[in-house]
């Protein structure tokens, strides 16, 4: 199963509470496996199991009064510790 990350570059965070309406926003928009947020970095990032629709997750990041400056999905592949690496 293949999954995706999205990685959302998001003006007017400026702490905690920002980041937290960033990811509420996108949990209400699109059905996701994980969702983060840094005020610091302008960011937010996505995990999903479906390539996610670029303009539902602008569309909700915005109703929430933030600006959304950028969008990039990529397949996304978990970082796992390997026991049999050689």
């Amino acid at each position: 199963m293949s999954e995706f990350k999205t990685t959302v570059k998001v003006d007017g965070m400026a702490c905690g509470m920002c980041e937290a309406h960033v990811c509420d926003a996108i949990r209400e928009a699109i059905k996701t496996k994980k969702v983060t947020a840094s005020h610091t970095k302008k960011v937010a990032e996505i995990i999903t199991e479906e390539k996610p629709d670029d303009n539902v997750i602008k569309e909700a990041i915005e109703k929430t009064g933030y600006k959304v400056l950028g969008m990039d999905t990529e397949p996304y592949e978990k970082k796992g510790f390997s026991f049999f690496r050689k």
